[in-house]
């Protein structure tokens, strides 16, 4: 039973690294930057890249940042390897998978796509150009493309501050990558409080 879930939960893994990477991979080599598909009138392929600096720091910040979230990850995948050996329920294993992949997702990029692509602006990224990347090791930028608009309108003028402004929900544009986490994060609080609990007091 443990080595299957353990098999699950690579299963969960490597499944959403591969439709996280190549979604990103066909985004950045079909779209420039800021381009975007329409698939339905409230959903679109919206090309953005988030360079995840903390507080406008550029090197010291990115390559912080970077380095942080490999470290994290390391842990996840540690207390994921712990969960399976301890043969956790696979409800639980699953959602520690589904955020061990997100994170692990948007970490590839973060390290690799700075070397292996060209800039976006006003232009179509090519793989491996001859010319380099458009950064180093470290400081790629994540691939964004999921753009949920559902209403689109503006407050009344009557309204301080905001009158007149446009309002856009849902404006935040993210990936599948952030998608796992999400949903990772909403099933851990809804079904797995008090397993998670538990089993982050026996790793104490």
């Amino acid at each position: 039973m443990r080595y299957s879930k353990g098999w699950g939960a690579a299963l969960i893994v490597m499944l959403l690294l591969i439709l996280d990477q190549a979604l990103k991979i066909w985004i950045k080599t079909h779209l420039q930057l800021h381009e975007s598909i329409e698939i339905t009138p409230w959903f679109y392929l919206y090309f953005t890249e988030n360079p995840g600096m903390a507080f406008g720091i550029e090197v010291i910040g990115k390559l912080f940042l970077s380095v942080f979230r490999i470290v994290a990850v390391g842990f996840i995948g540690y207390y994921l390897h712990t969960l399976v050996k301890q043969n956790y329920a696979f409800g639980f294993i699953a959602c520690i998978s589904l955020i061990f992949a997100g994170a692990v997702g948007n970490i590839i990029d973060s390290i690799f796509y700075g070397v292996v692509f060209d800039h976006s602006f006003g232009q179509v990224a090519t793989f491996m150009p001859e010319g380099g990347g458009y950064a180093g090791w470290l400081h790629g930028k994540v691939v964004d493309m999921f753009y949920f608009p559902l209403i689109q309108t503006e407050f009344p003028d009557w309204l301080p501050v905001w009158g007149g402004q446009e309002f856009i929900f849902f404006r935040p544009i993210f990936n599948l990558a952030d998608s796992a986490i999400c949903v990772g994060v909403f099933l851990l609080l809804l079904f797995y409080r008090q397993t998670l609990s538990t089993s982050l007091s026996k790793e104490k």
